[in-house]
């Protein structure tokens, strides 16, 4: 029926890939706060795809360290997904990580009829791989990259936010900082919803992805409140 003129819209799918730094500089309470806040954001993002009938929310996570590793490699309703905890090991090489975020990205595996992708990158660090620009090649190299909305959290002063703008293709974008826990939860719970509803909307003829000026008024930064957090990474 949904093919009938007047018969229920058919939802597209809108992938969502959490790319986590899992480096050892991550340790103890930045990883322990990523952990929580992803656990918490869950009901939001599951509110914002009930709210948003022509998408459906399918969500995977990618995490790096000295390799990457998919800690969800099958995309998951968000109806359906539950989060299992991430530890921390090793140096933090982004470009490896990007170049699997970018196999994911064409098609196949992705499907053809879809919405924006939403490509989520948290790091506390530098990248430790001098050609990690390589990486992000290969997901501008890609259709699906290009149209993605990018999101990007830098945890605490030694994030290199140079490399996280870079990542973000867009210099009118604004990279979000979390210098404390209150703030880190505060942007990944952001991430988690105003991401999914900007690529929840159709792809249009002239949107150029997440460098297009049609997605700035999604990008609105986040009030993160930190007035009662003394704990600043």
């Amino acid at each position: 029926m949904s093919d009938i003129p007047g018969g229920p819209m058919e939802s597209r799918p809108v992938h969502f890939i959490w790319i986590l730094d899992v480096s050892f500089s991550m340790s103890g309470e930045k990883i322990g706060t990523v952990n929580y806040a992803i656990r918490e954001a869950i009901p939001e993002m599951r509110a914002v795809a009930h709210d948003q009938p022509s998408a459906q929310l399918m969500v995977r996570v990618l995490t790096f360290s000295a390799t990457p590793r998919w800690h969800v490699a099958t995309p998951v309703p968000v109806e359906q997904f539950t989060w299992q905890e991430v530890g921390v090991d090793g140096g933090t090489n982004l470009g490896d990580a990007l170049k699997a975020v970018a196999r994911e990205l064409e098609t196949p595996p992705m499907p053809r009829r879809a919405l924006k992708p939403v490509l989520t990158l948290v790091s506390d660090g530098q990248p430790l791989d001098e050609d990690w620009r390589e990486g992000l090649k290969a997901i501008d190299a890609t259709p699906w990259g290009r149209k993605a909305v990018r999101v990007a959290i830098a945890i605490g002063g030694d994030a290199d936010r140079s490399v996280l703008q870079e990542f973000l293709a867009n210099p009118e974008l604004p990279v979000l900082d979390a210098n404390s826990p209150k703030q880190l939860a505060a942007a990944i719970r952001w991430a988690s919803t105003a991401a999914v509803k900007a690529a929840s909307q159709p792809v249009v003829s002239g949107d150029s992805g997440s460098g297009g000026k049609q997605l700035a008024p999604a990008y609105a930064p986040p009030q993160l409140d930190d007035d009662d957090d003394d704990d600043v990474w």
